[in-house]
């Protein structure tokens, strides 16, 4: 093995060493933005659905006080009576829609807080990779290294073994002398 496959093969061996040892706090970190993002959809979508529910709501009110309001403007008869009790669903509706706006900014501002955890996550996620990304150019050129002895591994075990054929102790012993071993 050359000077320069030792010297491969070493900052392969560190990085790899330096790897294992950081794999399982990546893997915890990976696992902790996982739970924050799914906590936050849940929270977010439950947000929504109730913001749903409470629009769908001010709506139909909206729709049947309209229908009302309409049919009173072509009425024959409006008393004074009959348009005060309009006023009064006017009012009603006003401030039922006040009320609904008022709770969809709070809900607004609850799904705003439910991805607080963007800037935490985008943090773990750059630190993993800061893990990771060391360990690449090493491991490539490990596998390289692998990948050119193969050729020799498997043209020296190819065929039938027979004793006249069969690789001796000193045979092996060179072959994994090649692969650093």
């Amino acid at each position: 093995m050359s000077q320069s496959e030792a010297s491969s093969t070493a900052r392969a061996h560190d990085a790899l060493h330096k790897l294992s040892q950081e794999l399982p706090d990546a893997c915890e970190r990976l696992d902790y933005v996982k739970r924050m993002t799914d906590q936050a959809a849940s929270k977010v979508l439950n947000l929504v659905d109730s913001a749903q529910d409470d629009a769908e709501g001010v709506r139909r009110q909206g729709s049947e006080l309209s229908e009302s309001l309409q049919r009173l403007a072509v009425a024959p008869d409006l008393s004074v009576e009959r348009a005060r009790a309009m006023m009064r669903l006017c009012a009603a509706y006003a401030a039922s829609a006040a009320a609904f706006a008022e709770r969809v900014k709070g809900l607004q501002t609850e799904i705003m807080m439910a991805q607080d955890f963007q800037d935490l996550s985008g943090q773990v996620i750059n630190k993993v990779l800061g893990m990771l990304r060391p360990a690449e150019a090493p491991l490539q050129e490990l596998l390289a290294q692998f990948e050119a002895a193969a050729p020799a591994v498997e043209e020296q075990l190819a065929g039938v073994q027979t004793p006249d054929k069969a690789l001796q102790q000193d045979d092996v012993d060179a072959l994994l002398a090649e692969m650093g071993f």
